[in-house]
């Protein structure tokens, strides 16, 4: 593997700014490597064209120091769920298989305004339904430590892009834990922000729903924030923005001895769990109080079906709401994924009561929440409920015996910490016995963004398991 592809984003940022290496090198390392690998796991898409790519880059190099962004010079690939200037975006649907746009959406502009050389798009499902990553325009994203299997998703190709240092650093999103399953099916970190600490698009409704926000994927807590750095800023048109921080500052040091973790496991077995994945979540935590944390298993604090009621009925009420117009044509209703026509046809029907019961349960579970956080620093679950699957299938329909009784089931564990908008760290647990990875979510109080990413940068210094453990390819 070429060194530079090898470094983290700060790693290679400090390097460009001591003349140790240069914009231009770090693009033809990346794009070498891009065109070695990508090929095995389809990662990366819309890649745009390499000399146009390395002429901006030595274009970057000419900028004088002063005049020089937080992610000067470093070529990254935006989620394909954001429009991008000139960059084929699709959001994998065959509605969109030829759009390029003509402006950028805030993330994407934000990047640019940080010196970020946007090289292409990673690979989502379409509209970002399910957490796993394949589409009719783009195909299906394998996974860097077994390309037969998937990657996760909807941030699947940022996932397998970073682990396979496709990519220094990645951006992603997250409504139902799509920054945090692909996290861990891929050995990375993936943060899910407190909900409004990162500006979504000012378009549409920007006071009701409130499930999804983007956030940073990376190989290591410091890159995670100076993304979110760069991410973060506040923006006046959105009602519920925070104010920024700086996610970089005063990661070193945090001392987990007495720090107090509750271990939330299958939630009562509520959850489904495929074997090994408790086992390897708590061999993670096992290493938690070897480090002096204080590890409690939990019982279930709150009805699970009650938080699935919630979520199932707003995540609905938001889709139709967002893609009911397309649904409306016949025509374009055809082309859309069944998963997507059916949450819209779930939504579309709810009346206003139906979403503030469903707004009650939340509330309520949000009490119980509040509650724990007097007695814990964190709550942790697993990632994810299942290995890494066959590429070929859709979603798992069944888990351990159990059988899915909807196309996202399988993700719930995902959701008691989504439908608060709380901050949730997906960093690396290990690996099991099949030598595959696995995930744990570190669940932090409202707003506890910055505390959470000095924990992770402990959990890091101790383990690096994105360091030690590579893929293959």
């Amino acid at each position: 593997m070429n060194d530079l592809t090898a470094l983290g984003a700060s790693d290679l940022l400090a390097m460009i700014a001591r003349g140790r290496t240069s914009a231009g090198e770090v693009m033809a390392a990346h794009l070498d490597r891009i065109a070695r690998v990508n090929p095995a796991i389809n990662a990366v898409v819309a890649l745009r064209e390499r000399d146009s790519l390395l002429a901006e880059a030595r274009a970057a190099d000419a900028v004088p120091a002063a005049a020089r962004g937080p992610l000067h010079g470093l070529p990254m690939a935006v989620k394909d769920l954001v429009g991008v200037r000139g960059i084929r975006s699709t959001w994998g649907s065959p509605l969109l298989a030829d759009n390029v746009p003509a402006r950028d959406e805030l993330l994407a502009a934000r990047l640019r305004a940080a010196g970020a050389i946007l090289i292409g798009k990673t690979n989502t499902p379409e509209f970002g339904f399910g957490s796993h990553s394949y589409n009719p325009v783009h195909g299906v994203t394998g996974n860097p430590y077994a390309p037969e299997l998937a990657a996760g998703g909807s941030s699947g190709g940022a996932a397998a892009a970073l682990a396979a240092r496709l990519l220094p650093l990645a951006d992603g999103s997250d409504m139902m834990g799509s920054l945090r399953n692909p996290a861990g099916f891929c050995n990375v970190y993936g943060y899910r922000p407190t909900w409004g600490r990162v500006p979504g698009e000012p378009v549409g409704d920007t006071f009701l729903h409130q499930l999804s926000t983007d956030g940073p994927m990376a190989r290591n807590i410091a890159d995670l924030g100076l993304l979110l750095n760069v991410l973060a800023e506040p923006d006046p048109r959105l009602p519920h923005s925070r104010p920024n921080e700086d996610f970089t500052a005063g990661l070193d040091g945090f001392d987990l001895r007495g720090l107090r973790i509750g271990w939330l496991g299958d939630w009562g077995g509520a959850y489904a769990m495929e074997p090994g994945i408790l086992d390897t979540s708590e061999a993670a935590l096992r290493r938690f109080a070897e480090l002096g944390a204080e590890v409690t298993p939990l019982a279930p604090p709150f009805a699970a079906e009650a938080i699935w009621e919630a979520w199932t009925t707003l995540r609905s009420w938001s889709v139709a709401g967002r893609l009911g117009v397309l649904h409306a044509d016949q025509a374009k209703r055809a082309l859309l994924k069944p998963e997507a026509v059916w949450e819209i046809e779930r939504g579309l029907p709810l009346s206003g009561m139906a979403v503030h019961r469903a707004s009650v349960l939340r509330s309520e579970w949000n009490l119980a929440a509040v509650a724990l956080f007097d007695r814990f620093d964190l709550l942790v679950l697993p990632s994810a409920q299942v290995w890494p699957f066959d590429k070929a299938l859709h979603w798992p329909s069944a888990i351990n015996g159990r059988a899915m009784d909807t196309y996202h089931r399988w993700m719930e564990v995902v959701v008691p910490a989504g439908l608060l908008g709380l901050p949730v760290l997906a960093a690396p647990a290990g690996f099991g016995a099949n030598s595959l990875p696995a995930g744990l979510q570190l669940i932090g109080p409202r707003g506890s963004d910055h505390r959470l990413l000095r924990i992770g940068q402990a959990w890091h210094a101790a383990t690096d398991w994105p360091g030690a453990r590579p893929p293959a390819l």
